[in-house]
């Protein structure tokens, strides 16, 4: 969600992407008790309950990433199409107020208790440091930015997303006691949209004004979705696609399409400053209808993709190296990419990749970077260690009671 070719601190996309495990990103476990879903019946022998992933979240997200690699692909290609240009606004419109307010959702239980905040620290925290490295290394060796510097504190390319998902996480508490949440989280993204001396210090402008999609997500339960996934809203988002890419295509020369990345005040973006937060309400509410409808076409029952869901912040993280190596290498300066079937070839190469990432063994390989244990580095939180010692104490008398 970003463009490819701005200078270092600017050259961002978004991304998001997220890994079962970590209780610092979205995770695709069903909302409803396991137990209580199941009528109150005992969890069958080896599965643990709540830990029941649900398929339609999963589906979301995979397809969400696979859009997401698309849109990078089209960057290189759009300047050279109109038509492309205007289904790379589309998507990029929708595809990550989907991740961030399935972020906000999975994050409802989100508190400061010490396994949380160490799940926070590997899920999060470790891959922004490894892969904000990772990236800006790749981009001095190989991009021919011998002078880039690694800053922590300058998000650079993707790794914005993780930067920004860990200030909302730590949020949540107070997100979670305020009385009106949502219209104090588009408050503060509209103060931000006509504030430039905010910098770029992890980012801070794309945190608050995505800061309402993930407030959004807080507040969600079970049944919104289900209330948009119904028959009738997939029907009508149909002419609503249509009418969105018709917007588009009249917009590409009229409008700027850095409104879409939120990394932007009004001001930088050459726009007068009550701009901005017009634009913030505006894009707000078009991105929300988006959403919905894109929503209402994700399958929720399993699929051959479903399992990839769990994969996506592998895909997030890895396809970018992909994207930035063929930018350097000309890979995308072939005439013949520049036409309709060239672009089509791209765009499919770009989703089987990002598939192939989001794959059981990619996920093996670099889990020691995106899922460490790191059990090493934290003390033991005394509640779990008295928990642990009661229960050893009654199974005993649990096996007792069995056998007797």
């Amino acid at each position: 969600m970003t463009n490819s070719l701005r200078p270092h601190g600017q050259n961002r996309a978004p991304l998001p992407p997220a890994h079962a495990p970590a209780d610092g990103v979205p995770s695709p476990r069903s909302p409803q008790n396991t137990r209580a879903a199941a009528g109150n019946k005992p969890a069958p022998s080896g599965d643990k309950p709540g830990k029941q992933r649900d398929a339609f979240f999963d589906n979301a997200k995979y397809l969400a990433i696979v859009l997401v690699a698309i849109g990078h692909s089209w960057e290189p290609l759009k300047g050279d199409s109109r038509i492309l240009e205007g289904m790379y606004t589309v998507v990029y419109a929708f595809h990550m107020p989907a991740f961030i307010i399935i972020s906000g959702f999975f994050s409802r239980s989100f508190d400061m208790r010490a396994d949380r905040l160490q799940r926070l620290i590997t899920g999060v925290v470790v891959p922004y440091v490894l892969f904000e490295t990772g990236y800006t290394l790749f981009n001095r060796y190989v991009g021919g930015a011998p002078d880039q510097e690694i800053s922590l504190l300058d998000p650079w390319y993707l790794t914005w997303f993780l930067a920004a998902l860990f200030v909302w996480r730590l949020t949540t508490p107070i997100w979670k006691l305020v009385r009106w949440p949502l219209p104090l989280a588009l408050t503060l993204a509209m103060l931000a949209s006509v504030t430039p001396e905010i910098g770029d210090d992890l980012d801070l402008q794309r945190v608050l004004q995505f800061l309402p999609f993930f407030v959004l997500g807080l507040m969600m339960k079970p049944e919104h979705f289900r209330l948009v996934r119904r028959r009738s809203v997939r029907i009508l988002s149909v002419p609503v696609f249509a009418a969105a890419l018709a917007v588009s295509w009249w917009s590409v020369p009229r409008m700027n399409t850095g409104w879409f990345y939120h990394r932007d005040s009004a001001q930088e973006l050459g726009a007068p400053w009550w701009t901005g937060p017009v634009m913030v309400l505006a894009l707000f509410g078009c991105s929300l209808l988006l959403t919905a409808c894109f929503f209402s076409w994700v399958p929720g029952r399993k699929m051959w993709f479903t399992s990839l869901g769990a994969g996506t912040l592998f895909g997030y993280l890895l396809h970018g190296f992909l994207v930035k190596a063929g930018d350097y290498e000309g890979w995308f300066e072939q005439t013949w990419l520049h036409h309709p079937l060239g672009q089509i070839f791209v765009s499919v190469c770009a989703g089987v990749a990002v598939t192939l990432l989001c794959t059981a063994p990619v996920r093996r390989v670099f889990r020691f970077a995106m899922e460490p244990k790191m059990e090493w580095a934290f003390k033991r939180d005394a509640a779990e260690v008295a928990r642990g010692r009661a229960q050893r104490e009654q199974t005993p008398v649990r096996e007792k009671v069995t056998t007797g």
